[in-house]
C-alpha cells in the first residue's frame, strides 16, 4: 500500500461528517484489502499517529478542546488524519493553521474533532479473519515531542493566534 492510498482511505468527504459515518466507512473501504494491505496501512497509520505524538499539536487540541488526556489526544490525531494529507501535513509543521479551518464536526454545538478508534479499524477487521493480531505500535513515544506547551492564556494566544481567535477563552 502506499501513502497516496492510504491517504484515499481515511481522508473524510466532508469537515462534518460524523465519527460513526466516518468509521462505517472506512470499514467498508478497509474490507475488501488482503491481510497484507491491511498490516500496511495499520503500518502506516501508526506513522501518522506518531508523527502527530508532539506538545505543539497537543497545544493546539488544548484550545479547541480543552483536551487533556492521553485517549483524547489520541482521538484528536485521528481526526486530524481524516482531514487528508494537506491539512494533516500543514497542521504537523504549524498546529496553529488549525484556526483556518472553517468547518467543524460538532457536538451540541461544539466543535468535536475526536475519532474514537479510528486507529483500531484495520486491526478489528484483521482480528476478525483468523486468530492472529496485528503487531502492536505505540502511537508515540513515552511523552510527546518537543517543549511543553503553557496553559498560560497570554503564552497560548501568543503561540497559538489563528485558533485563539477562532477558539477564544
Amino acid at each position: 500500500m502506499t501513502e497516496s492510498e492510504f491517504w484515499a482511505l481515511v481522508t473524510r468527504t466532508s469537515p462534518q461528517q460524523d465519527q460513526t459515518e466516518l468509521a462505517d466507512a472506512l470499514k467498508q473501504k478497509l474490507s475488501p484489502l488482503s491481510n497484507d494491505e491491511l498490516r500496511d496501512f495499520d503500518k502506516i497509520f501508526g506513522q501518522q499517529m506518531r508523527r502527530t505524538y508532539s506538545w505543539s499539536v497537543w497545544g493546539a487540541a488544548y484550545i479547541i478542546t480543552g483536551c487533556d488526556s492521553e485517549y483524547a489526544f489520541a482521538e484528536f490525531r485521528c481526526f486530524l488524519i481524516s482531514l487528508g494529507k494537506d491539512w494533516y501535513d500543514k497542521v504537523v509543521d504549524a498546529p496553529d493553521e488549525l484556526g483556518k479551518l472553517e468547518l467543524w464536526p460538532e457536538k451540541d454545538g461544539y466543535a468535536y474533532p475526536f475519532l474514537d478508534e479510528y486507529d483500531l479499524i484495520a486491526g478489528q477487521l484483521y482480528e476478525a479473519r483468523g486468530d492472529d493480531e496485528l503487531p502492536y505500535v505505540p502511537s508515540g513515544q513515552a511523552t510527546p515531542a518537543g517543549k511543553k506547551f503553557s496553559h498560560k492564556k497570554k503564552q497560548l494566544k501568543a503561540t497559538y493566534p489563528q485558533l485563539s481567535a477562532a477558539f477564544p477563552f
